[in-house]
């Protein structure tokens, strides 16, 4: 299997990115992959830099058996680009703002859902106050960019 190096970004990295990160890791684990997959998150602004997990995401990944303990903010760079084989956004902004950081000349930049049979954009919430709803966008789309890789 191909060695795949996959990078979930969102605006601060500290609730749908690391979530990604961490329900991907805990895939990747249980499908017994993780010396192919390696998988890392990063924000597109610079307001959480060095923060950690912001509480309500982390105890909503604790419900599931799921740590991401000493994970920290980090901001997308230039170079991630050619580092990762694909940079994973959650929604639009997210988005532009990664091909502003980046460019995507190969096409490497993509929605998480658009990877699901129910394109669009990952619940954000740090507005919605619902992580209930953001775990279920991502844990589909880190289930269906599995099947995806798996697949290739």
């Amino acid at each position: 299997m191909k060695h795949w190096n996959i990078l979930f970004v969102c605006h601060g990295n500290i609730c749908r990115s690391p979530m990604a990160e961490f329900i991907m890791k805990h895939l990747v684990a249980e499908a017994g992959l993780s010396d192919y997959i390696n998988v890392e998150s990063a924000a597109t602004s610079t307001e959480e830099i060095g923060n950690a997990v912001y509480p309500p995401a982390r105890r909503k990944l604790a419900e599931h058996g799921i740590s991401c303990q000493g994970k920290r903010a980090r901001q997308l760079r230039a170079a991630d680009y050619g580092r990762f084989d694909m940079l994973i956004g959650m929604d639009d902004w997210n988005i532009r703002n990664m091909k502003m950081i980046c460019g995507d000349p190969e096409g490497k930049i993509v929605r998480l859902m658009d990877l699901t049979d129910r394109p669009g954009e990952v619940s954000d919430p740090w507005y919605t106050g619902d992580f209930e709803a953001t775990w279920n966008d991502v844990l589909l789309g880190c289930r269906e960019l599995l099947k995806h890789i798996k697949a290739l």
